[in-house]
């Protein structure tokens, strides 16, 4: 664990040991007689070859979440997410949209399914983002159209953002769909050689 005080932070370092090992040579060099009374000279000279011959210190890589972690996280803003909707009243068929649309990302952010990065990106920002706008915008746009009929109704742009969103999900669960297909043909085929041999 690194400290923020710089003197322990330096009395650890790579610096110091090397040069602290290569002074306690320089001290072994004037017990055997070697050094002569230059002795004190030789053991900083040689320590500080050593701190300036020492690897420089690594500065480790932030502590960024894995799939799993970044997963658990999604998974509660989904239920965050949930809960503003249960209060929203949309119509029949952009509700049967979001309908199928929730049953498909709950489906998809189930434990052990999607890992790759890019579905991970794709269905936070479904939920963080996506979603929600859809829904704030066809909520707002809802009352100036009470105000000011006539134009296009927002319920049709509300369905067709989400019959998108769920095809871009469906995607997912295809490739996710396929990948499990590969590994049972893989399996199937590695059991049958087996038996073979």
């Amino acid at each position: 664990m690194a400290t923020s005080n710089p003197v322990v932070r330096y009395l650890e370092s790579r610096k110091n040991l090397t040069g602290s090992a290569c002074g306690i040579a320089g001290l072994a060099l004037s017990f055997t007689g070697a050094a002569g009374s230059l002795w004190p000279l030789i053991v900083v000279a040689l320590y500080a070859a050593g701190a300036l011959i020492a690897p420089p210190e690594r500065t480790p890589p932030p502590p960024f979440p894995n799939a799993e972690e970044q997963l658990d996280a999604l998974r509660s803003d989904f239920v965050t997410l949930r809960g503003y909707l249960a209060e929203i009243e949309l119509p029949e068929g952009a509700a049967g949209r979001l309908a199928e649309l929730d049953t498909l990302v709950d489906a998809l952010l189930e434990p052990g399914w999607v890992s790759d990065p890019e579905h991970l990106h794709v269905l936070a920002r479904a939920v963080r983002q996506d979603i929600p706008e859809a829904v704030d915008t066809f909520v707002r746009t809802r009352w100036w159209s009470r105000v000011a009929p006539g134009a296009v109704p927002p319920e049709r742009h509300l369905e067709r953002q989400l019959a998108a969103l769920h095809e871009e999900a469906g995607q997912i669960a295809a490739a996710l769909q396929d990948a499990e297909a590969i590994r049972q043909e893989a399996h199937t085929r590695y059991l049958e050689e087996r038996g073979k041999s």
